[in-house]
């Protein structure tokens, strides 16, 4: 099932977030860049006006020399305050019109104050600005070596006040279009990127709750390669195997309970059968009774086994052990029940082979092994048990004769309960649990355990066991 048209319509709560969250930090850098190119202006402002006005002040006071050289004096000056403008735009602009704009502002006659060699004004500031005044820089007049005047000029202090009223003018219309223009693209990206996130948010969030509610069958729409198709992956993934836990779960219960219902039947129908005369009560009908105890037991001991090693708190001691020592014991131990199964054992186990074990529960995982060669392997049959060092393990193979075992079934052998023909018969075999405890019995030795056609035409199990090394070994003897 999909959640492709089970969204929500409503406004994501985390889309919102993320609208806002976008617009505010995308307001917030525009407005810290424009403070910093702001500073920034404004400094390279000053210096590039303080370099301009001094160089023009500079020319216009050579060119006033050569004027008071020419004229011999300064009242030509006081007598037309219109040729001072005139001397001023063709000393700093000879040949060529004024420019417009800043550049011209920077060259304004009004900017430049004229006094004699005594110290008077020719051409001075406004009577109301004695502050301004007090505040030019001044450059001599000399004329053939003589100083013959003096030219004071406005600082770049006193130009950015309107010099900053002209730039700015100029700037904010341009500022104005780019802010409005960072501004929609902010709305816009904020707008689509919390839809698109909030969307998939939100299906994340009802497919979660259906999950809790024990929807397993719910699936998210897989789009893309993105970490939050990995999540949708992974999701998929965890509902998938709640969904086959839950299924194993309850099958497992159900062969539980088929498992228990055998013996307890057969113990009821003996009883009864003692009880209304048909059986006599004598040692026979008694052991008869001790057999589906017993059977009763061991698939009771089998199942607390199986839930300790999933708890992780199966009891294995683990001590320095020779496998090779103990798998031929056991072996050698079941030459007669082999025998018996008309099974003939052929074996390949060099020692030692030194790992980390518990002999009990190596013997318990032989037995469990021999208990499953034995059960389904058809007589006369044959059992090839090797071991080799291969590099710093050892390689188990245990080998039986025919039947095998289909590819696509061997992956589940080691399933609780369950056997390759399906069918709940002991005739075939024991509870369905012995490889189930093997696999257990090998992870507990930090052993890997995997089954595959046998070259006697039945079914191998090759167990890894890791090695101790010489160094280990004498460290543990110490």
């Amino acid at each position: 099932m999909s959640l492709r048209h089970a969204l929500n319509p409503a406004v994501s709560r985390l889309g919102v977030k993320l609208f806002a969250i976008i617009l505010i930090v995308n307001v917030a850098i525009s407005g810290l860049v424009f403070i910093a190119v702001s500073r920034s202006l404004d400094q390279g402002f000053i210096e590039y006006l303080d370099r301009t006005q001094t160089r023009r002040a500079e020319t216009l006071a050579t060119g006033l020399a050569d004027e008071w050289a020419r004229r011999g004096d300064w009242q030509w000056l006081r007598q037309s305050p219109r040729a001072w403008h005139q001397v001023v735009r063709r000393q700093l602009w000879p040949g060529e019109a004024p420019p417009e704009g800043i550049e011209r502002r920077l060259g304004d006659p009004k900017d430049f104050v004229l006094h004699d060699a005594g110290g008077l004004p020719v051409i001075g500031l406004p009577p109301d600005n004695d502050l301004e005044a007090a505040e030019l820089r001044w450059l001599p007049i000399v004329s053939d070596g003589e100083r013959v005047g003096t030219l004071g000029y406005r600082p770049p202090q006193q130009l950015m006040a309107r010099m900053d009223r002209i730039f700015l003018t100029q700037q904010q219309r341009n500022l104005t279009i780019i802010v409005g223009a960072l501004g929609l693209a902010s709305l816009l990206l904020a707008g689509g990127l919390s839809w698109w996130l909030g969307r998939r948010a939100r299906g994340m969030m009802l497919g979660t709750r259906r999950l809790t509610e024990g929807d397993y069958s719910i699936r998210l729409p897989e789009r893309g390669r993105d970490e939050l198709s990995s999540l949708s992956r992974d999701f998929n993934v965890l509902a998938a195997t709640l969904e086959a836990s839950r299924e194993a779960r309850s099958r497992w219960v159900s062969d539980i309970a088929h498992e228990l219902r055998t013996p307890l039947a057969v113990l009821r129908g003996e009883i009864e059968a003692m009880q209304d005369g048909i059986r006599p009560l004598d040692l026979d009908s008694l052991g008869s009774l001790g057999q589906e105890v017993g059977q009763l037991e061991r698939l009771v001991a089998d199942l607390r086994l199986l839930s300790q090693s999933d708890a992780g708190a199966l009891e294995v001691q683990l001590a320095p052990l020779d496998l090779a020592a103990s798998l031929g014991d056991r072996l050698d131990e079941a030459g007669t029940w082999l025998k018996d199964a008309d099974i003939t054992l052929e074996t390949d186990i060099p020692g030692p082979a030194w790992i980390r074990g518990d002999t009990q529960r190596l013997r318990q995982l032989w037995t469990n092994l021999l208990d499953n060669t034995c059960a389904y392997t058809h007589t006369p049959g044959r059992l090839r048990v090797t071991l080799t060092a291969v590099g710093d393990h050892y390689r188990l193979c245990w080998e039986d004769s025919a039947p095998g075992v289909p590819e696509a079934e061997m992956p589940r052998l080691t399933e609780r309960l369950y056997r390759v023909e399906g069918s709940r018969n002991r005739a075939s075999g024991g509870s369905g649990l012995g490889l189930s405890i093997a696999m257990a019995l090998a992870r507990a030795h930090g052993a890997e355990m995997t089954p595959s056609a046998s070259s006697l035409n039945g079914l191998c199990w090759t167990l890894t066991f890791p090695a101790i090394a010489d160094h280990q070994l004498r460290e543990e003897d110490a």
